[in-house]
């Protein structure tokens, strides 16, 4: 496997090819089994990580921390009110001033219509590589982190049917990038991908057919339902996960209104029965319960 992934940003999957994606996930491997066997893992020894974060995190900005940490290197977590981005700062100075000071920036912004904006404006100016932590469109890190486990639990996933679907969140309206991610992701890799949400729940035209062509390239396949039941049925990895109507509805108000008319799509006990026995059950936290 030859790659050379020096200075290269990781905002979408999209944008890597498969053999650069099972690069890191080959590293990611050997890195877990050393964490096991509690050997040293010293490969960014005196590098620094711009951790900056526009919206909360519990397991991103810890997970990503602990990392560095484990790798010898510092990461530093920074807030926006925290900081002068509120009186001025522009993303082009935010990417030339951290660039001069460390090795890496890494940014969560979730902002529908803004976020990965932030992030390709900051990625364009910096000298360094530019992680996604999260945007409004793409969650590239959280998408291979569940890529690995289902490798872990199911091997290859090449015809295995793997459902991301859409359920019922009382809580906030929640970004897209999660189910976009994923689709992306392990339709790139094989796998037989059901995406299922309510009409009003879709996706974004241009992801959903980089899933098609995806899909298309690696002998998997890409469908759509609006049916929980039908997208559960004979499922080797189901994926429940709530995401708002942004690309249908406007008005935050009327979103509420919309996310309501469907509590019932639920992930219980009954719909786990459709899937196969030995099927696993994927959550990216945090869970609304109940």
């Amino acid at each position: 496997m030859k790659t050379n992934l020096r200075g290269k940003d990781f905002i979408s999957t999209q944008e890597w090819t498969k053999e650069e994606l099972e690069t890191v996930l080959h590293l990611a491997f050997d890195l877990k089994m050393k964490w096991g066997l509690d050997l040293p893992s010293r490969l960014l020894e005196d590098k620094t990580l711009f951790m900056l974060f526009f919206f909360s995190s519990t397991r991103t900005r810890n997970s990503f921390e602990a990392g560095m940490t484990r790798l010898g290197g510092h990461a530093i977590f920074l807030e926006p009110d925290k900081m002068q981005i509120s009186h001025g700062d522009t993303p082009k100075e935010i990417g030339k001033i951290l660039s001069s000071y460390g090795h890496g920036i890494a940014i969560r912004h979730c902002d529908w219509g803004e976020g990965n904006k932030y992030l390709r404006d900051v990625a364009e100016h910096a000298r360094v590589p530019v992680i996604n932590m999260q945007c409004d469109i793409y969650h590239p890190c959280q998408a291979m982190a569940d890529l690995m486990t289902c490798m872990e639990k199911k091997g290859s996933l090449q015809g295995k049917k793997v459902v991301m679907s859409w359920a019922y969140a009382k809580s906030y309206t929640k970004p897209l990038s999660l189910p976009q991610s994923v689709i992306e992701l392990f339709t790139q890799f094989g796998a037989d991908v059901t995406l299922a949400h309510p009409p009003e729940f879709e996706l974004m035209p241009e992801i959903l057919q980089n899933a098609v062509d995806n899909a298309r390239m690696s002998g998997g396949s890409f469908n759509i339902v609006n049916d929980m039941d039908e997208a559960f049925y004979n499922a080797d990895v189901v994926y429940p996960k709530s995401w708002g109507p942004l690309v249908a509805i406007k008005e935050e108000s009327q979103m509420v209104d919309v996310i309501r008319r469907y509590e019932s799509w639920i992930c219980d006990e009954r719909r786990m029965s459709l899937a196969k026995e030995d099927a696993i059950y994927m959550h990216c936290l945090p869970a609304d319960r109940g």
